[in-house]
């Protein structure tokens, strides 16, 4: 459950940032921190399009693929969108047109990098401690995706040493 005055101070810092222009928020942090529960929280209430890397990250090892497409397809001006992609068939699936006029809230592990961040109005970072993490992801999905953890970790390693996302980041949620 989400604390509702966080999202709310959040939805007024967003809506300060993006002044008359269309926000377009990055939510970033670890796997198992939250971002998908906050998102799903913020997004009506910013009415905004929502978009969760986890649909397009191009499989297991796609992290750094999944920040790119952001960069170069979700925001591009002209005709931004992405592709999905089909987890069970492991290939690319259909492409999935973004409102370029519409507020647009992008969560995922990858999404704050530093060239997503120039175009982007507001940034979030989610701090949570692995222990909880790993409890989170583990019972989101039944333990079915377990032994993926230390190779999508390694994965957001990498990015977080190479990006520094939480400095980044306009606000940032610290659980621990």
């Amino acid at each position: 459950m989400v604390d509702s005055a966080p999202v709310f101070d959040l939805i007024i810092a967003i809506r300060d940032a993006a002044d008359s222009r269309r926000a377009v928020v990055l939510l970033d942090g670890r796997s198992g921190s939250g971002k998908s529960v906050l998102a799903a929280s913020l997004a009506p209430a910013l009415d905004a399009q929502l978009l969760s890397l986890d649909d397009l990250y191009p499989g297991w090892e796609g992290l750094e693929a999944g920040s790119e497409v952001v960069h170069e397809t979700v925001l591009r001006a002209l005709d931004p969108g992405w592709v999905r992609w089909d987890w069970a068939s492991e290939s690319a699936a259909e492409w999935h047109p973004i409102d370029p006029d519409r507020t647009l809230l992008i969560e995922g592990c990858g999404a704050l990098s530093r060239a997503n961040r120039e175009l982007a109005t507001f940034g979030i970072w989610l701090e949570l401690d692995v222990v909880e993490r790993h409890r989170r992801f583990s019972e989101r999905d039944a333990g079915r995706f377990d032994d993926h953890w230390d190779r999508w970790a390694a994965q957001e390693d990498s990015f977080i040493a190479r990006e520094h996302p939480r400095e980044l980041a306009d606000a940032v949620i610290d659980e621990n």
